[in-house]
């Protein structure tokens, strides 16, 4: 993965996508804060919470997360991960996270930083990437994913809850992945 790397979005933004360092974890607070509460809700962490961000932040070389933010006016607009399990029946599989502040969603800012975990994922040998997402809340993820041939392994009916209560479909992605760029 080439990081720092300067990224135009649509509409003309910009942003500087980069790894995760430990000086970042104020700025890392403060992007969290910045999410809706309905996009929080679904996380599996409160990322309200300072303890877990400075576990995230304290995590950093221990190979088993790497984390890529976009920067944009000095500010994380953008958070995505790799989580990797190093012993097991899944450690070829690595699971992703991305999180996007709203105004920069929809500008591909997103596409682009799945695109440097793939990389990633591919260097560090892994053989599937995995991604849940939420029916009806991550519409817009899944569509991009599946453009990036991601595809539907499972969907778990009535499965997640809202904070209203209300149930949702969970859609289990995954991506096969191959040892370099030329063989897709």
């Amino acid at each position: 993965m080439k990081c720092p790397k300067e990224v135009v979005l649509k509409q003309g933004k910009e942003a500087l996508i980069r790894p995760l360092e430990k000086s970042d974890e104020e700025m890392l607070a403060r992007f969290y804060q910045e999410i809706p509460e309905s996009d929080r809700w679904f996380m599996r962490y409160d990322v309200l919470n300072p303890h877990i961000i400075h576990k995230w932040i304290e995590g950093i070389d221990t190979g088993t997360v790497y984390s890529v933010i976009a920067l944009s006016d000095n500010r994380i607009v953008g958070h995505a991960s790799l989580h990797l399990r190093g012993h097991g029946c899944t450690r070829h599989i690595g699971r992703i996270r991305i999180m996007i502040v709203p105004e920069f969603r929809h500008l591909r800012l997103g596409t682009w930083m799945l695109l440097d975990i793939i990389k990633l994922a591919m260097d560090t040998g892994l053989e599937e990437l995995r991604s849940d997402f939420v029916v009806g809340i991550e519409d817009a993820a899944i569509e991009a994913a599946h453009k990036l041939d991601f595809f539907e392994r499972a969907e778990l009916k009535n499965y997640v809850k809202d904070s209203c209560g209300n149930f949702h479909h969970m859609v289990i992605m995954t991506k096969r992945l191959h040892k370099n760029w030329g063989d897709f």
